[in-house]
């Protein structure tokens, strides 16, 4: 099959799942139609959670804690952040506009023209409601650039929406490409069954298409600013916390919403324009003042926070609602009276009736119960399995990768399991993990969200209560004295828990797996013993091997072989780990390792390397702040901050794979050739030094030990060279000798280029990446912007003198 055909059957495949998303009955919640439609949980436990998400005790108070109403986004700002025709066509017909919304049809009861009426007030009221976005400050480390949201790159936002996660609850693009990856033995089998087969074998729940929480058409609205600080901070929006946050860098929420605009086929800056424009118009009083009439009269600020407008009286509690009557939110829009319209489907009428039949009790509610609701609530179970429930649908699986695609089966790839993480995590842990300030599994491009701590509740708790009803032992009742014993632990690390395991962020080559650095502070000492001894009790399918077969241990000179104080020697190792030497194999790696550091000189590699090519030349300096020279293209290609490179690659391995910088961020210098002669000032500047007329000649070291870069372009001579001014910054000195043949040629020096530019202070200009170019007044009084290939560059024409220097100041 073609990769034409593929990719337009895919398309038609996407298409026709949302066509039959847009038809499907009710409100989509999607624990209930992953688990509730199927018969996977029960259904009172349906029927709650379908009291929370469709916010029904917004209105119908109940003490239940676990019944709260996860209520509707804040509309605080949304004249700010919200295009007024969606919200008009919203109002008048929320499932046609989102398939699914749980927000109800609450003016389905009136004629069309009163409908439409109301619907216009209403937006008018929500227009008034002006809230400036947060101001975000930069660091070094997370810069951002002016208006960053303007300068998202789509396909950027298009591998971030597909692997940090968002394909877990949403649709994936059809058309993206993913890594290849060998099925699991489960996966493989079920291709082979047929469905009753499937469900004979209880599997049916791993063999199932899971549904993707639908989208609104983002484009119509939002607007690009308003999108990317909705994922940036999904709470500040909604405080529900159902959209989490996937802990995004300013950049990285420009980019996926820029991808995510793009889908729409209308998300043009000239379509969304006009209306960005209506939402600033002046309305009329009247209209708005009985916009808010109705927020008030039709209960909106049950659910909605506006700042001014208080919550209405409740309505009838819970506990006293008849599901039979005539005259209620379950009986359908025809007999309905100004009452929420959800359309619901049969199934979940069928739900919310036990559910209101069989109230929980607040008192006696199971920690069990309520914990597995709260994780329905939050839908834990797009990624998560737990006790059978759960986990990433197997058509989903492909999205999850890991860096450089290295294969540690699902288990290194997917996220784990929750099955008896009670009796595994401590509560602490388990609470950071959820708040997002904990992880340790940095070879998984997949990002754990962050939920808003409302939202999580007792969780934490409850999963301990769960999994672990008795008293928690303690270190001691376990292990004993743990006296004496740590550096026996450090030998046994050696016997095979390097081969996979980080320490300290130390490994051996090739090595992927859970840092042991804290493994005290995370894990029960009952569990950790119990899992040491037999692995594959505690975990199905792990690849942790056993290294006490039959209880035995396989080191038997070292603590008598006794495998109880050994596991306890190793406990005692990984717990004081921070103050404690490495294991020895490690040990050895660092002590032959290849990493290169430059500290009284700067060190000149030439290497091959992903951004300067296979020309390279790298430059790494004491400061801490280093370059890449392409010597093909011959230019200054790319810099980083913090560690240099490893050179093990370019000496043994001859570039396989390419010397990559050791930090977490690199600026890319401008792609193109630094200095051209041109004929006329609006020549097109040329991609190649090639194109360009450029030959390089080398380089040549001062007393420093700092390498100037030698080439000529036609009747120019060029020394360009780049070293540090402080930690912070990169000094550019290029001299420039122009041949007595040929003195008056123009000829331009290009200072900067990006897709735009920016002016910094009156010396200066920044490109969409963060990347500030400074130069004196002078220079910079000689320079002009253009455009040109689609960039805009910043050029400073080179005068016609025998002799030119020009110092150019780079930071990020």
């Amino acid at each position: 099959m073609s990769t034409l055909l593929r990719s337009i059957l895919l398309s038609l495949a996407g298409l026709l799942w949302l066509q039959n998303a847009a038809l499907a009955d009710g409100p989509f919640v999607a624990a209930f139609d992953r688990f509730s439609e199927h018969g996977d949980i029960s259904l009172r436990l349906s029927g709650q959670m379908l009291l929370s998400e469709l916010s029904c005790t917004a209105c119908h108070s109940t003490d239940a804690v676990e019944l709260q109403a996860k209520g509707g986004p804040s509309l605080d700002g949304a004249g700010s952040s919200l295009q007024r025709e969606w919200v008009r066509q919203f109002l008048l017909a929320p499932s046609q506009q989102k398939p699914g919304t749980t927000m109800p049809h609450l003016l389905n009861h009136l004629p069309p023209g009163e409908r439409m009426a109301a619907a216009e007030a209403l937006t008018a009221f929500l227009m008034t409601q002006i809230k400036a976005f947060p101001e975000l400050k930069a660091t070094g480390v997370n810069p951002i650039p002016s208006q960053f949201w303007k300068r998202g790159d789509i396909q950027q936002g298009q591998a971030l929406y597909h692997r940090i996660g968002c394909v877990a609850c949403h649709d994936a693009d059809p058309a993206y490409e993913t890594a290849d990856l060998k099925p699991s033995p489960i996966d493989a089998m079920l291709d082979q069954l047929e469905p009753d087969e499937i469900a004979e074998l209880g599997l049916a729940g791993a063999a199932r298409q899971v549904k993707s929480v639908p989208h609104s058409a983002l484009a119509r609205k939002y607007t690009h600013q308003s999108l990317t600080y909705f994922l940036l901070n999904p709470a500040s929006v909604r405080p529900g916390g159902r959209m989490p946050s996937l802990k995004l860098t300013a950049m990285d929420a420009a980019h996926v919403a820029a991808w995510l605009m793009s889908r729409d086929n209308n998300a043009t800056d000239d379509v969304r324009a006009p209306d960005s424009h209506r939402n600033q118009e002046t309305l009329p009083d009247a209209l708005v003042t009985k916009g808010r009439q109705l927020f008030q009269t039709l209960r909106c600020s049950s659910c909605h926070s506006i700042s001014g407008e208080t919550k209405p009286m409740p309505a009838r509690s819970l506990a006293m609602l008849n599901p039979a009557a005539e005259t209620s939110c379950l009986a359908g829009s025809e007999r309905q009276v100004a009452l929420p319209d959800y359309s619901f489907s049969a199934k979940q009428i069928d739900a919310l009736v036990e559910a209101l039949g069989h109230p929980a009790d607040p008192a006696s509610h199971q920690d069990a119960e309520r914990m597995k609701l709260t994780m329905l609530k939050l839908n834990c179970y797009a990624c998560h399995e737990r006790d059978g429930l759960g986990s990433i649908g197997r058509f989903r699986k492909a999205y999850f990768e890991t860096v450089q695609h290295i294969d540690i089966g699902d288990e290194g790839r997917l996220p784990p399991s929750l099955t008896h993480v009670g009796r595994k995590l401590k509560v602490p842990w388990i609470a950071d993990v959820l708040n997002g300030k904990a992880t340790v599994r940095p070879h998984m491009y997949i990002r754990m969200p962050e939920f808003p701590k409302p939202q999580i509740g007792e969780l934490p708790t409850a999963l301990a209560k769960a999994d672990h009803p008795q008293p928690v032992r303690s270190e001691q009742q376990v292990f004993g004295s743990l006296k004496g014993l740590a550096e026996d632990g450090r030998i046994l690390m050696d016997v095979g828990c390097v081969q996979c395991h980080a320490f300290r962020g130390e490994t051996l080559p090739g090595s992927v797996g859970v840092d042991l650095e804290g493994v005290a502070d995370r894990i029960h000492p009952e569990w950790f013993r119990e899992f040491l001894e037999n692995p594959g009790a505690l975990k199905s399918r792990t690849r942790m091997p056993t290294f006490f077969p039959n209880g035995k241990s396989q080191v038997t000179d070292l603590l008598h072989g006794d495998m109880p104080q050994q596991i306890a020697a190793m406990w005692a190792y990984t717990k004081n780990l921070s103050t404690l030497p490495l294991p020895q194999q490690i040990e050895q790696v660092r002590s032959h390792n290849f990493e290169l550091t430059p500290q009284q000189r700067p060190i000149v590699l030439r290497t091959f390397m992903p951004v300067a090519g296979t020309h390279a030349i790298a430059v790494g300096f004491p400061q801490h702040i280093h370059v890449a020279f392409d010597a093909e293209q011959v230019r200054f290609a790319e810099a980083w901050k913090g560690r240099f490179l490893d050179a093990q690659g370019t000496w043994f391995s001859r570039f396989t794979p390419p010397a990559e910088p050791l930090a977490e961020s690199t600026m890319a210098l401008p792609a193109a050739v630094p200095v051209a002669p041109l004929d006329r000032a609006d020549a097109v500047w040329p991609d190649t030094a090639e194109a360009a007329g450029i030959r390089f000649g080398g380089y040549r070291l001062t007393a420093d030990g700092v390498p100037v870069f030698l080439y000529r372009a036609d009747c120019l001579h060029v020394e360009d060279t780049m070293q540090p001014d402080g930690k912070e910054t990169l000094k550019r000195r290029i001299t420039i000798l122009r041949s007595s043949e040929d003195s008056s040629r123009s000829a331009m020096f290009l200072l900067h280029a990006g897709k735009s530019l920016e002016p910094v202070a009156d010396t200066g200009m920044r490109n969409a990446a963060g990347l500030t170019v400074t130069v004196d007044r002078t220079v910079a009084g000689a320079a002009g912007l253009r455009t040109s290939n689609g960039q805009t560059q910043w050029l400073l024409p080179i005068p016609a003198k025998a002799e030119v220097t020009i110092e150019v100041s780079y930071t990020w």
